[in-house]
């Protein structure tokens, strides 16, 4: 049978899924990922879940299609609800906003703190995963950025147990929380895009914000230093 072609991002989030692993794919929507890994990789099961009926019947088909039923569960259900009772090594969630990735993970708590691993691709807002690993003792492992067709995705994954610390204590760690400590390092070719576009809208933002009849110091201050983290990166100056 034909292989499935998934997209960059899908690929990129594959590579960091551990030959053999029993993973959950959270919002897996199609259950390509799923399909993609297990297709590759005949000791790797999987729980594909999705929140939508429609999206739900589509993984169903697309797991038949491949001849995959036996290693790759398709349930319906809202976040990690679909673990039921049976535990992962791995839980991926990706394609969502971090705010949104936040909550599914602190809704089941409990569960969610007996899984090893964790590999997430927000599309916005990947400081908040990068502080809330800090939070419950999860050890950032790796860190990766690309960039298609116009978007840039981070990619987060962090463990249980520690490996190293990959934050540099001698930077400001809200300063690392923000950029990714590992990307920070790398300061790949996507990674300067990104930020260059970010800074050229920080700015708009604060000129805007300047012209407001009241302006609100605490936001304005906040969006000024994140304009001077930005700054400093891009010029390549001290990370103090």
């Amino acid at each position: 049978m034909e292989n499935l072609h998934i997209s960059l991002r899908l690929k990129e989030i594959a590579k960091y899924i551990s030959k053999g692993s029993y993973f959950a794919d959270i919002g897996s929507d199609h259950a390509y990922l799923p399909t993609y890994v297990c297709s590759k990789d005949a000791t790797a099961k999987a729980i594909a879940g999705e929140v939508n009926q429609g999206p739900f019947n589509n993984a169903q088909d697309i797991v038949k299609t491949y001849n995959l039923t036996k290693q790759i569960d398709v349930r319906l259900g809202d976040g990690l609800n679909v673990l039921q009772t049976d535990l992962p090594d791995t839980i991926v969630i990706a394609g969502m906003g971090g705010k949104l990735i936040e909550r599914i993970l602190t809704d089941n708590l409990t569960q969610t703190l007996q899984v090893n691993k964790l590999i997430l691709q927000p599309n916005i807002d990947a400081d908040r995963l990068r502080k809330w690993f800090v939070e419950h003792d999860y050890h950032l492992t790796h860190e990766e950025i690309i960039e298609e067709n116009d978007h840039f995705y981070e990619i987060l994954v962090a463990e249980k147990v520690m490996h190293e610390n990959v934050y540099d204590s001698s930077i400001d760690q809200a300063k690392q929380i923000y950029f990714g400590p590992l990307l920070l390092k790398k300061r790949s070719a996507a990674f300067l895009k990104k930020w260059e576009l970010e800074k050229i809208n920080l700015k708009r933002i604060i000129n805007d914000m300047k012209q407001a009849k009241q302006i609100n110091e605490l936001k304005l201050n906040q969006f000024k230093t994140k304009l001077n983290w930005i700054e400093e990166v891009l010029n390549n100056e001290s990370n103090n």
